[in-house]
């Protein structure tokens, strides 16, 4: 089975939601990636170095620097008739492609997947992660998304792919690229951190969150998170939120500082290595699924641990 992969990336450099979904892609058989995007080989060039890939597809034009799904779902449905699936990463881009993808060849698509059983056949969650389901496709092709916290990381290096470039198409003319503000953080990404601390609603405003999470985090080299009550408060912008409907992550170590533990959240962080729960309510969900519960007033127990270390 040849398995064409998704890569995510700037223009620049492979993200690392890429190496998840190879990881995946491998399972199925031999590993293809295509790199779309406009001044790109370089991006092309360090995806071959993946361990595991054969080859690397590059279609390099800047009809494709924005990777518009639009534009991206026809140019793998073309490469599709020499590929058996299509995986890509559970990311933004990813989540916006594949779909099209897999309308275009009118087959069913297996979302966020966790695990691979068998040829055809993968788990995946369902109501917000409370169950796994066990999936099988009937078609003769395979459209599939990844998350990436449930696969290892494929090495970045050590691999000897050939790079390809493949005709590129034309702009389809159902979508333009206006323009993007993307917050600049100082700290580790959420999807890619070791260790995060995410506040609740509890934390009262934002300018309290940022006096009681952000030294922490800082003392801890973390990166912040926060419960989609706290971004629907305004505490914090939504590229902060963890959940359900925000970001999946599974670091070594995720300190939740007065969040509850809804379904939701639970749903975006219960992979976590060792979770740390900080609540005045002994009673919390959260302590369900904590290694390690602290109970008392956050506004005091926070500012003692970060200057304890």
């Amino acid at each position: 089975m040849n398995t064409l992969v998704w890569v995510e990336h700037d223009n620049s450099a492979v993200k690392e939601a890429t190496l998840s979904a190879v990881t995946a892609a491998s399972q199925l058989g031999e590993v293809h990636l295509l790199v779309a995007g406009s001044g790109c080989d370089g991006v092309a060039q360090a995806a071959a170095q993946i361990a595991g890939v054969e080859k690397v597809h590059l279609a390099d034009s800047p009809v494709y620097a924005n990777a518009l799904a639009e534009n991206v779902a026809p140019l793998i449905v073309d490469l599709m008739g020499h590929h058996d699936a299509f995986v890509a990463p559970s990311t933004s881009n990813g989540k916006n492609i594949a779909p099209r993808v897999a309308a275009l060849l009118d087959i069913m698509q297996v979302s966020d997947i966790l695990s691979i059983e068998g040829p055809k056949t993968f788990t995946r969650p369902t109501y917000a992660g409370n169950a796994i389901a066990t999936v099988e496709s009937g078609d003769a092709k395979l459209v599939v998304t990844v998350r990436g916290t449930a696969f290892a990381k494929a090495a970045a290096s050590g691999g000897s792919g050939m790079v390809e470039a493949i005709p590129t198409g034309g702009d389809a003319g159902l979508s333009s690229f206006v323009g993007a503000e993307i917050a600049k953080l100082e700290r580790p990404d959420l999807t890619s951190a070791k260790v995060i601390v995410s506040g609740g609603r509890a934390l009262k405003d934002g300018p309290t969150f940022e006096q009681v999470i952000f030294p922490l985090a800082d003392k801890l080299g973390a990166a912040v998170g926060a419960s989609r009550a706290a971004v629907d408060a305004g505490y914090v912008p939504n590229d902060y939120q963890v959940g359900q409907t925000g970001k999946i992550v599974a670091p070594e170590v995720y300190i939740a500082v007065g969040i509850s533990g809804a379904i939701q959240h639970l749903a975006g962080m219960k992979d976590s290595k060792t979770i740390i729960a900080i609540n005045k309510d002994e009673d919390a969900p959260i302590f369900q699924v904590a290694d390690i519960g602290l109970v008392g007033d956050l506004f005091n127990v926070v500012p003692e641990l970060t200057g304890k270390l």
